[in-house]
């Protein structure tokens, strides 16, 4: 592997992103020229027409790999060469290697998640659990769910063919009886062991709760997708009702562990990267 990197992060809105900041210093620790640029599309005025010739752009230039948000994730898909199982069924890539002229596409989001999940809650496995929200981050969080071994996802999304296309989706790799698009909120709340918040109600500019107060229970654990802020309501609730919780800073980290392995075929370390990101949202 080359012992010099150049990176970047393709997405709308990005400016205040902590991913170089994550990538340059993991870099450094390995003793990596590791450089890391954000092009935010809001800023170049960049849509999803303008992927190809992104792409071509940053194969031209030397990039040796990208990470790619919102809204190019699924945008991106059919211009890519490979993909890994787990972009091909969630169709959306998060993490594009450029290697020898040709992309390969992966998804850092779900693995990213289920670290998080494993380490915070590993006696969580075989909880029936609802997911709300079944966007692109949604669909994520239900495969790491199911890949950890939940034995059954509830999805609610306020669009229910929203919910509807995340099932299909997720049922042809897990199988129709382990999920299912519910409608009633409360009554999947009642039934299910855990809660995960997958939309972006809570975080700065959209606070609040993605669900009624009272629905939970001490009995519950509960998991943000959402890190800016790190504690949002929903998980300031839970702690105060007792139950376990996984913020959404574990998930980003570990999209963060994921990409840095896929661009630099070295391991990661994944405590030094989570005290950065601490440091980082002090």
């Amino acid at each position: 592997m080359s012992g010099s990197y150049v990176l970047g992060l393709v997405g709308a809105g990005i400016d205040r992103s902590l991913t170089p900041a994550m990538q340059e210093a993991e870099g450094r620790a390995h003793g990596l020229s590791l450089g890391y640029r954000i092009v935010n599309a809001t800023t170049h005025g960049l849509g999803v027409d303008d992927l190809p010739d992104l792409l071509r752009w940053a194969h031209r230039l030397g990039f040796d790999g990208l990470n790619v948000t919102h809204p190019f994730k699924q945008a991106v898909v059919p211009l890519l060469d490979e993909l890994s199982d787990a972009a091909h069924d969630l169709g959306a890539v998060n993490t594009v290697v450029i290697r020898d002229g040709r992309t390969f596409g992966h998804n850092t989001d779900w693995s990213g998640y289920a670290r998080a999940f494993r380490e915070a809650l590993p006696d969580a496995a075989g909880d029936r659990a609802v997911m709300i929200g079944a966007g692109g981050a949604g669909a994520a969080v239900g495969y790491a769910l199911l890949s950890e071994g939940v034995s059954h996802v509830d999805v609610y999304d306020v669009d229910a063919d929203r919910a509807a296309a995340a099932v299909v989706r997720l049922a042809k790799r897990f199988g129709d009886a382990r999920v299912e698009a519910v409608g009633d909120l409360p009554s999947a709340v009642a039934g299910a062991g855990g809660v995960v918040n997958a939309t972006p109600i809570g975080m700065h500019g959209h606070e609040g709760l993605p669900l009624a107060a009272d629905l939970l229970e001490p009995r519950h654990w509960v998991s943000d997708v959402v890190y800016f802020p790190l504690e949002t309501e929903l998980i300031g609730l839970a702690r105060s009702r007792g139950c376990r919780v996984v913020p959404g800073g574990g998930m980003a980290v570990g999209q963060a562990v994921g990409s840095f392995e896929l661009f630099t075929g070295r391991p990661a370390d994944a405590e030094r990267m989570s005290r950065h990101f601490a440091e980082l949202t002090r």
